[in-house]
């Protein structure tokens, strides 16, 4: 074992608790696109909630105890004890959903367990990856979030070689594509649900990170994917989700308008490509869902 990785050995969250309302509900399908069109997700009566609802934890401040100001997820810990020259940036997404979250009211209890650590080499980066397992207040598991974050300066001590995921998206035109726009003030909506990182709100941090400015949520990229991916291969039915999974590849700010291409590849199986429909890029690519 490397001195990095006997560093960073057994790093965990403390456990915490998220309590949420039909109201949060709402507040995170309007943070990832919904509209009136679907009253499903924003109407309390027959409410439905949009499965990524569950990242929330991940990177939550808010209605969290115990309480903190700012999110303190495994990579934050990271950073806080070997103080990288360079700040993480977010490289893949997967979150696999047990069972319905419940959608009147609720608490989600959880930690975060750093579980792999990969040396990418001199110049490429240190990966963390870490696992968040978010039950209900009866200890009942309802959904597994699994995140890798890149610290660009840290490569090169002698670690593991990160594992490559092939990808599933065919060699061929897409089977869908849902079209839609992330609104001018997303980043603030999808904010007020939980990720309070202050890079997508104060243009000064984003500038110092070398960005344009505040930036959307790739979260939120996420979960406009997840919504429209259900609009197309089983609108309605939400809790047929299973897992997805997306890399995350280029930053997106608010007012774009983006396409979801997807790709039916089996039976309960699809994969997809967030684009930006300006610039024809992708924001999360190499994406994986099976459903029931």
């Amino acid at each position: 074992m490397t001195e990095r990785e006997t560093q960073l050995q057994g790093l965990a969250t403390e456990w915490r608790t998220m309590a949420y309302t039909w109201r949060d509900c709402a507040l995170y399908a309007l943070a990832v696109g919904a509209t009136g069109e679907e009253p499903q997700y924003t109407y309390e009566k027959d409410m439905q909630v949009i499965p990524t609802f569950g990242v929330l934890p991940y990177w939550g401040a808010v209605n969290v105890t115990p309480q903190f100001p700012r999110p303190r997820a495994v990579p934050v810990l990271v950073e806080e004890l070997l103080q990288p020259a360079q700040s993480y940036v977010n490289l893949d997404y997967e979150f696999l959903y047990h069972r319905p979250i419940p959608a009147g009211k609720g608490s989600f209890v959880y930690r975060d367990v750093l579980t792999d650590l990969f040396d990418r080499g001199e110049g490429r980066g240190m990966a963390v990856r870490s696992q968040v397992e978010v039950f209900d207040e009866g200890g009942v598991l309802l959904c597994t979030n699994r995140c890798t974050t890149l610290f660009p300066t840290l490569g090169g001590y002698g670690g593991q070689p990160m594992d490559r995921r092939a990808s599933r998206i065919p060699d061929r035109a897409p089977d869908f594509v849902a079209r839609d726009h992330i609104g001018a003030a997303q980043h603030l909506l999808y904010r007020l649900t939980g990720d309070t990182n202050l890079v997508h709100v104060d243009r000064a941090v984003a500038e110092r990170r070398g960005l344009q400015g505040p930036f959307v949520h790739d979260l939120c990229a996420f979960g406009y994917a997840c919504r429209l991916a259900i609009g197309q291969c089983f609108p309605g039915q939400p809790e047929r989700l299973e897992r997805m999974y997306g890399a995350m590849k280029t930053v997106l700010y608010p007012d774009t308008p983006v396409e979801l291409h997807l790709w039916q590849t089996g039976p309960g199986q699809g994969a997809f490509r967030l684009v930006n429909a300006a610039t024809g890029q992708a924001i999360l690519d190499r994406g994986e869902l099976d459903w029931d």
